[in-house]
């Protein structure tokens, strides 16, 4: 059963697990079980995905209920009137709050302007040897894309290098291999954790936050990091 984090009238949205693919796609055959298709079957009516996440990312995914309240939550998704909160692990202690303003290019080449800010809530340093390291940092951070492009997050956190953990193709390969052999920890360390947004048809303010899937939360013990920053 998928979990349900809000639902009205118009919009559902759920808290997708890592690793489930938000609808049918050509490019993975080999999946037989989508978001879109869990929750149509679980609540018994057709949904509209309102947005994407990537297969490898957690959290909040938001759904319309009907075909007039899709095209009014797109286009305020298309028209940034839609604050989205990320939580991600990156490789190394990042900048305590910065922004990043890199264009990114679409699969025809054609730069897009995109932008993301972020704070980091927590550095960390683990007693595993990495390289030439003794140990091994990371960080903890909040993120809050104000465009909206193709891994976006992915991209923009491998561009400062400071990629995000488990992330393929964008991420570190040693890293990832690492924390595989170590810890048999395989997921990418990306969670939707918060959305907030006015109800297009009625106006009112609706703010939908996701708790941490379990394998983020393992990550979480693994790395010491504070309970006071584990966002609900």
């Amino acid at each position: 059963m998928l979990e349900i984090l809000y639902e009205d009238q118009d919009l559902i949205a759920i808290n997708k697990p890592h690793g489930l693919l938000v609808h049918r796609s050509s490019i993975a055959a080999d999946t037989s079980e989508f978001a879109l298709q869990l929750l149509r079957d679980q609540i018994g009516k057709t949904v509209y995905p309102a947005h994407r996440l990537d297969r490898k990312t957690g959290g909040i995914l938001l759904f319309s209920l009907n075909k007039e309240t899709d095209s009014l939550i797109q286009q305020a998704f298309a028209n940034n009137q839609i604050n989205k909160e990320y939580l991600a692990v990156l490789r190394g202690f990042s900048p305590l709050k910065d922004s990043i303003d890199y264009p990114l290019k679409k699969d025809n080449g054609a730069l897009q302007d995109a932008i993301t800010h972020f704070e980091t809530l927590q550095h960390t340093e683990i007693d595993l040897p990495f390289g030439k390291h003794p140990t091994s940092r990371y960080s903890l951070v909040k993120a809050m894309p104000q465009t909206g492009r193709m891994h976006q997050l992915r991209r923009h956190f491998a561009h400062i290098l400071h990629p995000i953990i488990g992330d393929r193709p964008h991420g570190c390969n040693k890293q990832n291999k690492l924390w595989k052999e170590t810890f048999s920890h395989d997921s990418m360390l990306l969670h939707a954790s918060h959305l907030s947004f006015k109800q297009p048809r009625t106006g009112e303010q609706v703010e939908i936050y996701a708790k941490l899937q379990p394998e983020f939360e393992r990550a979480l013990t693994i790395l010491n990091i504070s309970d006071q920053v584990r966002f609900t």
